[in-house]
């Protein structure tokens, strides 16, 4: 990087304090202009800002950190000034008179990650604690940050490396003194690796989960009380509640916490038959969240025969994580839920008085932590970009495996190899084919 950049780090607005972030060749001279001395790096230097006219801006705090010690591996200074949008604004044009240009976004984090600082699931996991806003999702992206992710990875990238500089070898020294080539050895490590992707693959539903929120979606029939229990379960009225059926013609979402996770329970009209068109576009918008449910609450009245429920309804609890809750439980009759819906799990319940609803909240915390997944003594929760990749990666190990089997050439095999190798480093961006002949000469007597 030539160029030294500089952002505003904290949010935009009045605040009692703001810090400006400058990273790049040329920050140590900038820094010692601005403070009138050389700065000791990590320490903190309080003194005056004064634009390059001289006219005093703020009273600030200088800390310059040096490369590569730093954030990014740069020289990097960071000042600490008042909030005032207004200084942040006249310090931010004062630096772009003193040689910086405005960062891109993302951009320190991206020099981090060019500078070896970090891979890019840890530059990714950066993003993620700032957007965290659940235990859970602060914990997995602490784990992902401190390199989890990477690390298994890596090891995943190593047992490849070690297949294909065994298959490479045979193909580029083929007269020398080399071991014999074993298929089924390759094979078996082969499959191994791909099973090992596949749990990785496992953990993305769960990263879905904690990074997202668990979408949990009330529906039923009008009436059955589905706003009631969603005002019940977050512990305020968020939703008007009345005797007249249809009253929510749309859906409805909040967001709480529960125990360690972030809930974002939906509301949704109620399922029946009418002539009203806008009743018909809300239960329209009603199936369409009960297909990207995370989990299904299938609200029924206790006090009502069960009702006829759309396909789209039925197949969705039936396939996926579903709760059955029998509302009005204080009013309806003993023994009403037994055998009523089969093999789905049945919920006693009064959105009335709040009797059972602090087991559906247990029974929710269980279903969501079903789908933790410990990768060796680590929680790994993948994202969507990091799922594409593997998936790419072990498409190209099932052909491995199919190539091996066949006696195939060693060429394509290869091939195969190197695409899933490529595949793994889309998540970390450091797997370097460099590694693949370091691997081969060392493992090998080549040249004797």
């Amino acid at each position: 990087m030539t160029d030294m950049i500089a952002a505003l780090a904290t949010p935009q607005g009045e605040s009692a304090l703001a810090l400006v972030r400058v990273s790049g060749p040329g920050t140590r001279v900038l820094a010692e202009n601005l403070v009138g001395s050389p700065t000791p790096p990590r320490q903190v230097v309080h003194g005056d800002y004064s634009t390059l006219g001289g006219s005093l801006l703020d009273d600030v705090v200088y800390t310059f950190f040096q490369g590569p010690a730093s954030f990014t591996g740069e020289d990097s200074l960071e000042i600490s000034c008042h909030g005032s949008p207004y200084i942040v604004e006249r310090m931010l044009e004062d630096l772009m008179e003193r040689g910086c240009r405005s960062a891109d976004p993302g951009e320190f984090s991206r020099r981090a990650f060019m500078g070896g600082r970090m891979d890019l699931s840890q530059a990714e996991a950066v993003m993620d604690l700032i957007r965290a806003r659940s235990d859970r999702a602060l914990e997995a992206a602490h784990r992902q940050l401190r390199g989890a992710l990477g690390r298994e990875i890596n090891r995943l990238a190593d047992a490849l490396i070690e297949v294909v500089a065994g298959v490479e070898a045979h193909i580029d020294f083929p007269e020398d003194d080399l071991p014999s080539e074993d298929r089924q050895r390759s094979r078996e490590a082969v499959s191994r690796v791909a099973d090992e992707a596949g749990r990785l693959l496992a953990t993305g539903r769960y990263g879905s989960l904690i990074r997202d929120g668990v979408r949990v979606v009330l529906v039923g029939e009008p009436n059955a009380g589905k706003s009631s229990l969603l005002n019940q379960l977050i512990g305020y009225d968020r939703v008007l509640v009345a005797a007249e059926p249809g009253t929510t013609r749309d859906f409805i979402e909040a967001r709480v916490n529960l125990g360690a996770h972030s809930i974002r329970y939906l509301d949704t009209a109620g399922l029946r038959s009418s002539g009203d068109e806008v009743e018909k576009a809300g239960m329209a918008k009603t199936l369409e969240q009960v297909v990207d449910a995370d989990i299904l609450l299938l609200v029924l009245d206790a006090t009502r025969p069960s009702p006829t429920l759309p396909s789209v309804v039925l197949s969705r609890a039936e396939n996926g994580p579903s709760i059955v809750v029998w509302n009005k439980m204080d009013l309806a009759a003993p023994g009403r839920i037994d055998g009523v819906m089969g093999k789905l799990e049945s919920l006693p319940v009064s959105a009335r008085t709040g009797e059972g609803t602090a087991r559906l909240q247990a029974i929710l915390l269980d279903r969501i932590e079903a789908d933790r997944i410990e990768i060796g003594n680590e929680v790994i929760a993948i994202s969507a970009r990091h799922e594409h990749a593997l998936k790419a990666m072990r498409s190209c190990l099932e052909s491995t495996e199919s190539k091996l089997a066949k006696d195939v050439d060693l060429e394509l095999i290869a091939s195969d190899l190197r695409g899933a190798i490529d595949a793994l480093g889309q998540i970390t961006g450091r797997i370097d084919n460099e590694a693949v002949l370091d691997r081969l000469f060392a493992s090998f007597c080549i040249g004797k």
